[in-house]
């Protein structure tokens, strides 16, 4: 190996190695690296969780390949200009001098530069300027976040077009799936068990990896649903509750409903986040938030509302504005609360600061919910915690709960045994509900009336804790105060302790027909009436509905064997004609279910 600047690089760039790595590579990227100097390939692909140091790598292969003049220059493509400037910076404090503000219009840089950062619509704006560059001079091209190479056709075929003469070309990504089946250039694809296409890579490190080597944060999802109103065009007035079975269209209204600045629930979670960022904030006391919104106005309109529960105007970032980059590298060495943030902070900015997080998009890909989520797990330093708090919506209950299972771009429809008619229309249904509209595109129009928020649930490695609560309430004050320096096992021992004791004092109160609680979603506040038997009974299928929804997403089982298999395991009638008790067993033993699962 050569005694390249790049040697000297910290195994999570910049500043960030984990505890007991200080000074050598990480062992994803040694290995990695022992691989790739060995196999001498021309095209490879390492795929790493978010947060375990990709730059780092890839500075590490650019230096050795340039100092051993194997080639001559390098070409980074991003998907962002401000990722181009990130990286730019990041080589230059190796030795290695890139200019992140070459472009197809002037196709000219000083001698000084060693390689150029461009974005994958600058390549495929001028994709045979960056082919000329490849013939001309020996090149390494890094393709950052490579599955954005298939965000569409037109790009696709222009990096192919571009990159096809040079040397070698590294492919990165932290979400190697994409929500279409697009081919990703330069990337290997061989059949699986069932003759399917599926993207093969050189190397992968996962996040379960990843938290196993405290590399990344532990992530804990707060789930909130609440009641939603709303009127549609044909003047009809709605009402749904989050987190119950409902088809697609009325489940996107209700989220959007949950998401209107102007309704209860989203100022109810903000002010959920913001004291949960004040708990991680007395043990790291630079954390940061952020929200990311659908749009400008709701963006805006945020910030208002966070202004006025935390006492201090956030960062708010909009993906037009020239200044973007500026305000997130002042955000990032800064110490203030809050950044607000449209989509654009999704992926590969780099704000290790931040801790806590607010899913406040209507956009349910699994793709851009993985990116986001990517902005929360890079670890600074052994047992930081992160927070993401979201609306208990199937789909991202579903994603929540695969946080650790790795996937691979396919290509093409997965053949169904003899052509099952009924696997074709469950696949079909299943597209359907992870369809979103282009920008600015609404499903259904509508009028948002109200909203409603209540504590759902944590979802944390796979398991479920906690029991439905009002916001506000010593339930929902038991998960938003977990201190933020854990070790994976201490967050989940501590999950359990604390549902555990809730369940207990709950049964309690029940036998001793206390209907106060703790000012739990079921029971009223001190000085307000118990709920009526019938209202009980409601919320108690309600909550039951919501954790069987949860468990088909995580199991594939249909709801109705859900339901049968709980009746099987407590006994009983129908939930239709159980009483409180039965349901609320019920409830217990699906919870259950779900300790033992993630234990």
């Amino acid at each position: 190996m050569s005694t390249s600047a790049a040697e000297h690089l910290p195994p999570a760039y910049p500043d960030r190695a984990p505890w007991g790595t200080a000074g050598r590579l990480r062992a994803w990227q040694a290995a990695a690296l022992e691989d790739y100097m060995g196999r001498d390939p021309r095209d490879y692909l390492a795929v790493a969780t978010p947060g375990a140091g990709k730059t780092t790598f890839a500075l590490r292969i650019a230096a050795e390949l340039l100092a051993r003049r194997v080639v001559h220059q390098l070409t980074i493509v991003a998907p962002t200009e401000h990722l181009k400037r990130q990286w730019a910076e990041a080589a230059d404090k190796v030795g290695i001098t890139v200019d992140p503000a070459f472009s197809g219009r002037t196709a000219r840089t000083s001698r000084d530069f060693t390689g150029v950062a461009v974005t994958y619509a600058g390549v495929a704006a001028h994709p045979m300027l960056h082919r000329a560059r490849c013939e001309n001079r020996r090149t390494l091209v890094i393709l950052d976040e490579v599955h954005h190479a298939g965000d569409s056709l037109s790009w696709g075929e222009a990096t192919r077009e571009a990159f096809e003469p040079a040397a070698r070309r590294l492919a990165l990504t932290g979400t190697p799936f994409r929500s279409d089946i697009n081919p990703i250039p330069f990337v290997t694809y061989a059949p699986d068990a069932q003759g399917v296409p599926r993207s093969v890579a050189d190397h992968s490190y996962g996040y379960a990896e990843a938290l196993k080597d405290g590399v990344v944060r532990p992530v804990l999802f707060m789930a909130y649903s609440g009641e939603m109103r709303w009127r549609t065009r044909a003047g009809d007035e709605v009402a749904a509750r989050l987190g119950e079975p409902l088809t697609k269209d009325i489940t996107a209204q209700a989220w959007r409903t949950a998401l209107d600045p102007h309704g209860d629930w989203i100022p109810s979670v903000l002010q959920a986040a913001d004291t949960r960022l004040t708990e991680v904030r007395r043990h790291v006391p630079d954390a940061g938030g952020l929200v990311i919104s659908t749009d400008q106005e709701s963006a805006r309109a945020y910030a208002a509302l966070l202004k006025r529960v935390c006492g201090e105007s956030p960062t708010v970032v909009l993906s037009d504005e020239p200044k973007a980059s500026k305000k997130i590298a002042e955000f990032s060495a800064g110490d203030s609360r809050w950044m607000v943030a449209v989509r654009m902070v999704s992926e590969g900015v780099d704000v290790p600061r931040l801790a806590v997080g607010v899913y406040a998009t209507a956009t349910q890909t699994p793709l851009f919910f993985a990116q986001a989520v990517g902005r929360f797990v890079r670890v600074r330093k052994r047992g930081e915690t992160a927070s993401i708090f979201l609306p208990t919506v199937p789909s991202l209950l579903s994603y929540a709960g695969e946080m650790e299972v790795s996937r691979d771009h396919v290509l093409g429809k997965p053949p169904g045994a003899d052509d099952d008619p009924n696997a074709v229309e469950e696949a079909l249904m299943e597209a359907a509900q992870r369809e979103e509209p282009g920008d600015g595109e609404e499903l259904v129009p509508f009028e948002a009336l109200g909203s409603d928020a209540s504590f759902d649930r944590v979802l944390y490695d796979g398991g479920e804790f906690g029991t439905q609560a009002r916001t506000g309430s010593a339930e929902e004050a038991d998960y938003l105060g977990i201190p933020g320096l854990l070790e994976p096992d201490q967050v989940a021992t501590l999950l359990r302790r604390r549902q555990a004791e809730q369940q207990a004092a709950r049964a309690a109160a029940t036998a001793d027909g206390d209907g106060d609680g703790d000012g739990s979603a079921a029971g009223g506040g001190h000085g307000e009436r118990d709920p009526a038997v019938f209202e009980q009974i409601s919320l108690l299928r309600r909550e039951l509905n919501g954790l069987v929804g949860a468990w088909h997403h995580r199991t594939g089982k249909p709801h109705g064997v859900i339901h049968t298999e709980l009746r099987k395991s407590c006994g009983g009638p129908p939930a239709a004609l159980a009483t409180a008790a039965e349901i609320q067993e019920r409830i217990d033993t699906i919870r259950a279910w779900a300790v033992a699962r993630s234990g």
